[in-house]
């Protein structure tokens, strides 16, 4: 066979075709709807949008030197999320948390984060938990300070770290928009989770260190379902019992 030909072979797929080259990967850059809503999803987190507050377009339209149309689009993303809530004859608010709501999520979240955590824990490396063990420190310091927003970024970085590493992108994606849903802003004014959090969030750590897959879902869960628990207790004014336990309703 010439030369030419075996070459030819090697990278033939079917019949002596050359497989042609896989397109690189691009990635879209945020429009302004997108850049509107990221930007209303972390004021609404951080408290900077209280919740029942009014949305005016002509506001956001100004705030973000354009025009109406973005902040429409961005408006109703955001609806239909359930971030915002539109009302007849009185324009858009901020969702209320809502206790029904806020335990889908969180049932959502206890089938999924313990699993992603758990697959993640044999692809960190030490540099990894090297910058979870910082940012876990960061989250403590910006508590004692604080200072809401810093906490609300580390608090991210730190589990989406590991979410990063599950080993499958449409999972982690699917945890975001998860997270997008859950009330932070009304979790950050419980105080006395501060303290818990923390030593949830240094279990979850040494579970990693070690890697540990199985003790990283169990604290994942542990970590989850506390903090559910203490929002079901502001929301409703009672002790709530975990109802990812199936005999609870």
């Amino acid at each position: 066979m010439p030369p030419q030909s075996r070459r030819l072979k090697s990278t033939a797929t079917d019949g002596g075709v050359p497989k042609p080259a896989k397109p690189a990967k691009t990635v879209k850059a945020p429009t302004k709807r997108d850049h509107i809503a990221t930007e209303l999803r972390r004021m609404i987190s951080e408290g900077e949008l209280p919740r029942g507050s009014r949305i005016q377009q002509d506001v956001l339209a100004s705030m973000f030197d354009t025009s109406i149309t973005p902040v429409r689009e961005a408006l109703r993303l955001l609806e239909a999320e359930g971030v915002l809530v539109g009302e007849p004859h009185k324009g858009v608010r901020v969702a209320d948390a809502e206790y029904e709501q806020v335990k889908t999520v969180y049932l959502l979240r206890r089938l999924i984060e313990p699993y992603a955590m758990q697959r993640a824990a044999r692809r960190l490396s030490p540099l990894d938990i090297d910058l979870a063990e910082r940012l876990v420190a960061d989250m403590e310091q910006a508590a004692e300070e604080g200072d809401r927003a810093r906490l609300n970024a580390s608090n991210y970085q730190f589990h989406f770290l590991f979410y990063a590493k599950c080993g499958n992108e449409g999972l982690a994606a699917e945890i975001d928009q998860l997270w997008q849903k859950f009330p932070w802003d009304v979790l950050q004014v419980l105080h006395d989770r501060a303290d818990e959090t923390s030593n949830e969030h240094r279990s979850m750590l040494a579970a990693a260190r070690l890697g540990d897959g199985a003790a990283l879902a169990k604290a994942t869960e542990w970590h989850l379902s506390r903090s559910f628990q203490a929002l079901g207790r502001h929301l409703t004014g009672r002790e709530v019992a975990d109802p990812f336990d199936v005999d609870n309703d």
